[in-house]
């Protein structure tokens, strides 16, 4: 039905930035606004940034003024741009709709992790 693909994650140390990508099925992309989300070990998921279909954006205030959400709707692709980064912004990030609307369409994440 949908499929939500993400890359991009790797190892880093702080202060270093990283770009990372999600390919989008055009059905759910081109209709919905899109958010990055990540989760760390024993926390709760939570939502980091989202882009609205033409592109107005809303950030968590613990990356406000790091981060840059973006999305390239020909190409059904939303980008999440992270800079200075920190130690507590290692976990797992996967992107979706916002709100979730299905649990089911999540995908397999991108690992970062910040480490000196």
């Amino acid at each position: 039905q949908v499929q939500l693909v993400e890359s991009g994650g790797g190892l880093v140390q702080p202060g270093g930035s990283l770009r990372l990508s999600c390919a989008a099925s055009a059905s759910i992309f081109r209709i919905n606004t899109m958010g990055w989300y990540r989760q760390a070990p024993g926390k709760e998921r939570e939502l980091v940034a989202k882009t609205y279909i033409y592109g107005s954006t809303n950030y968590a205030d613990s990356v406000k003024g790091r981060f840059t959400i973006s999305r390239d709707n020909a190409k059904n692709t939303v980008y999440l741009q992270m800079n200075n980064l920190k130690h507590e912004d290692t976990a797992v990030y996967y992107c979706n709709t916002f709100p979730i609307y299905s649990e089911d369409y999540w995908g397999q994440g991108t690992q970062v992790t910040v480490s000196s």
